[in-house]
């Protein structure tokens, strides 16, 4: 039987842009932090090893990125790895990720530890601009085996766009499911906060998110790190800590940790509905549809 009570911790970060460095001792305080106050896990957002900007002019084997990107493992990594191992946590920090076969794939990927050390490294499977400009899709979700059962882990756009990944991790018994970001001004708040309320209230589940905050290089960010989950009412959300990303004060670094019951996680589109015979989610017919959309030769024109 899995357990059910976790504690979390979701950083509010803003990072130093292209200041490594700096970036990795901060990373490593909270670390040790969290870990004083008890926290399972800690969740770090997109990019907060280096900076998330990009300098549109700057060739790409010259973009900031591209220069301080490490393979996982690497240096950063194994400094995280010893504290993760340490004090019996699990981490999760988003990073530019160089491929060991192929220096020159780059990409925005999420570096995952356990206590027992590395487990390895989410690549964001979905790219909005600017990150095309140095990084490349990841091709496989990831979900991390724990003691409170499978947990899903996604970088922003994917949480934001695609639902397939929220309802994957669900579909596969995810209660938790983690959303590094680093989400802009720039774009309003409506998008990533609908979508990450409405990804919770439909699959049942729980969402911890953490987000870059403050002026990063140009951009300046919402913030807004929060752990969210089902409320006592039918078809609502809660926020158990943490501020939404345009409330009054979400910008502010902080760390915010809260204790979570994921046996409230329903999951109830998942389950056996007797009176139909099987889950409302129908993947056998879902899979025609997409199937369906592949053959067509207008898809992507």
């Amino acid at each position: 039987m899995y357990k059910d009570i976790i504690t979390l911790s979701v950083v509010n970060f803003n990072a130093l842009w292209g200041n490594k460095e700096v970036n990795l001792n901060r990373i490593q305080g909270y670390i040790e932090a969290a870990a004083k106050k008890g926290s399972d896990m800690i969740v770090f957002p997109e990019m907060s090893l280096t900076g998330y900007d990009d300098v549109e002019s700057t060739p790409k084997a010259e973009k900031m990125q591209t220069k301080l990107a490490e393979t996982i493992p690497g240096d950063s990594t194994n400094k995280i790895e010893s504290l993760a191992k340490k004090f019996g946590m699990y981490v999760i920090v988003g990073m530019p990720e160089r491929d060991k076969n192929d220096a020159n794939k780059i990409y925005n990927s999420l570096a995952i530890f356990t206590p027992q050390g590395l487990y390895g490294s989410y690549r964001k499977m979905h790219l909005p601009a600017p990150e095309p400009n140095w990084a490349v899709r990841g091709d496989k979700p990831v979900l991390l085996d724990t003691p409170w059962g499978p947990i899903g882990v996604a970088i922003c756009y994917d949480s934001y766009c695609f639902p397939e990944m929220t309802r994957y991790y669900t579909a596969k018994g995810a209660r938790l499911y983690i959303n590094s970001t680093a989400y802009a001004h720039c774009h309003g708040p409506s998008l990533a906060r609908t979508n990450l309320e409405a990804n919770c209230i439909t699959n049942g589940i729980y969402i911890a998110s953490a987000n870059l905050s403050g002026l990063d290089l140009n951009n300046y960010f919402w913030g807004g790190s929060s752990i969210m989950g089902p409320a006592k009412e039918i078809w609502q959300v809660h926020y158990y800590t943490g501020l939404p990303f345009n409330e009054k004060g979400a910008d502010q670094e902080k760390m915010y940790t809260e204790t979570i019951d994921l046996s409230l996680a329903t999951r109830f589109l998942y389950k056996n509905n007797e009176s139909v015979g099987s889950p409302d989610f129908r993947p056998e017919k879902y899979i025609k549809m997409y199937q369906d959309i592949l053959d067509d030769p207008n898809f992507g024109k």
